[in-house]
């Protein structure tokens, strides 16, 4: 025991002795001391006064710390430098700089950052009150059209609505009053078993198109495309199946609309009493539902199927219109692009019901291409649009055409269009050719993927980017027809997300509204859900 006890003493004292050692051996702070407190404190949980404002407004906050350092001080509004008028012991005044954002608000000394409280600029651009759908959806929207009773019908990758959806699923497609309330009488069922990209009113129903091969209780039968009666059910066809001479006679049902793809539809087009298609498919899929299987021992569906890229043209019945975009001389349907191809129709104009064809090809239909190009209504290719211009030198994201104003406006990763320069964004005469009096300024960020302009020539943009042309932007801006910043537009705040489309209209109380929708959790630095409805003064 003594023994154990002599142990443990030398252990300790060779502990000791050891730690008294290596004092002096202990390493330096690879990073140097720690700065100083500056001994500044602004309670981010006070409001400013007042909290909210336009710019110019004088605001007052909060702050004890910042008078020994009065002529160093910078303070910002959402990144926006804001002049400063008065600073004591207790508080700082400052003017809301011009292109202030609603956001948080910073002081700086040096390298040093203290954050202040939220500020809301108030701007031109803000939520309508009377939109009754604050949760909105779950998944994105991809599409909204208006029924003729004033109704809105919706189509996307959501499974809920408004919070409609807890206990049964809204699967993918929902109707709405025209103030957002859920309308319940929409009788889908189960919805589509996969996204819905775009929906419209055909023959006194509704086609719908997307990336599914269900709706409702049908589980088959379906390629990506089908149609739906007024009432939101499938639209069905009694077909007399294969019997064999021991069974008697029935009925089947199936979809009455006997057409669809391999590969998902992104866009449906009414011409007449047809319908054109443009999606990412390969092939044209119809079926035959009155033939025997091979053996001829019960009733089968026959799936066939023709190579058709891109962009196709159906009959009523869903059959494949072999005069749209077929060569004749190579006996084959025209090959397309060689990369992503998006579409458009026009409405309205003087290239009415011709189709915009953009992406990220280089050639189409074998010929060289810039990613852009304009179709006639047959699906030949307008040479009309861009003559001997090589177009985009990188990706297009969007396109869309504004009838009143004439223009095209685009946006993607592209530098360039016809050799010139034009960073991300671009808006384009009727003929294709660039119109050099809007220039894009520089973006810090991933750059924009949406871009539209309004009726009154106004231009919204959004995407990843951070700032434009050194002004803190977040996401969503509003530009004039030369591409800068309109003061009053630019207030709001943080989006977070991707938008799909804007659409013009009113709110409920008749004031210009804008409709948007696609896939976004913020909007105005507050929580959003993929579909808002704003007032725009």
């Amino acid at each position: 025991m003594q023994s154990i006890i002599k142990t443990i003493v030398v252990l300790a004292t060779l502990g000791c002795c050891c730690w008294s050692c290596s004092k002096e051996m202990i390493p330096e702070e690879p990073y140097g001391p720690g700065k100083e407190p500056l001994g500044i404190t602004v309670n981010r949980n006070q409001a400013p006064t007042p909290a909210s404002g336009l710019p110019g407004t004088e605001v007052t906050i909060k702050a004890s710390g910042l008078l020994p350092f009065r002529e160093e001080l910078v303070f910002r509004f959402n990144g926006e430098i804001a002049e400063i008028t008065e600073v004591t012991e207790t508080e700082i005044k400052l003017i809301v700089p011009d292109f202030a954002s609603t956001g948080v608000t910073t002081v700086s000394i040096g390298d040093v950052v203290v954050f202040g409280p939220n500020f809301s600029v108030t701007g031109k651009i803000n939520v309508d009150p009377t939109f009754n759908a604050a949760r909105g959806t779950d998944g994105s929207v991809e599409q909204v059209i208006w029924t003729e009773d004033g109704r809105m019908l919706l189509v996307g990758n959501f499974t809920d609505y408004d919070n409609k959806g807890v206990i049964r699923r809204i699967n993918r497609i929902a109707r709405t009053f025209s103030d957002g309330t859920y309308d319940a009488s929409l009788r889908s069922g189960l919805g589509a078993n996969g996204a819905l990209n775009d929906i419209v009113p055909f023959n006194n129903g509704y086609l719908i198109g997307g990336a599914f091969s269900g709706y409702s209780q049908r589980s088959t039968d379906i390629s990506n495309l089908t149609k739906l009666n007024g009432n939101g059910t499938i639209d069905t066809m009694g077909i007399r199946p294969f019997r064999r001479p021991d069974q008697s006679d029935t009925i089947k049902y199936y979809p009455s609309f006997n057409g669809g793809f391999d590969g998902h539809v992104g866009r449906v087009y009414p011409q007449g009493n047809k319908v054109v298609v443009g999606g990412g498919f390969r092939y044209y899929i119809s079926r035959q539902y009155d033939k025997p299987n091979r053996l001829e021992t019960r009733d089968s569906v026959i799936m066939d199927s023709v190579e058709v890229r891109h962009l196709a043209r159906l009959h009523a019945d869903g059959t494949l219109d072999s005069t749209f975009r077929f060569d004749e001389a190579a006996d084959r349907f025209r090959p397309g692009g060689n990369g992503d191809v998006y579409t458009i129709v026009h409405d309205g104009g003087t290239h009415n019901g011709k189709f915009m064809v953009y992406g990220s090809f280089n050639q189409f239909d074998g010929v060289p291409a810039g990613r852009i190009l304009r179709l006639n209504t047959d699906g030949s290719v307008d040479g009309t649009f861009n003559p001997g211009g090589s177009g985009a030198d990188q990706s297009i994201a969007k396109l869309f055409y504004n009838a009143t104003t004439r223009k095209y406006i685009i946006a993607g990763n592209f530098r360039q269009y016809n050799g010139k320069p034009a960073n991300r964004v671009a808006v384009l005469n009727e003929d294709g050719t660039l119109d050099e009096s809007f220039v894009a300024k520089t973006f810090d960020g991933s750059g924009p993927n949406f871009a539209k302009q309004l009726s009154d020539g106004k231009i919204i943009v959004s995407g990843d980017f951070r700032t434009y042309n050194g002004v803190a932007r977040n996401g969503f801006m509003v530009l004039d027809e030369s591409g800068n910043l309109i003061p009053g537009y630019n207030a709001t705040g943080i989006f977070d997300g991707t938008i799909e489309n804007i659409v013009e209209t009113t709110g409920q109380d008749g004031r210009r509204a804008l409709l948007i929708y696609g896939e976004f959790s913020q909007f105005n630095s507050k929580d959003a859900y993929n579909y808002i409805r704003v007032i725009i003064e």
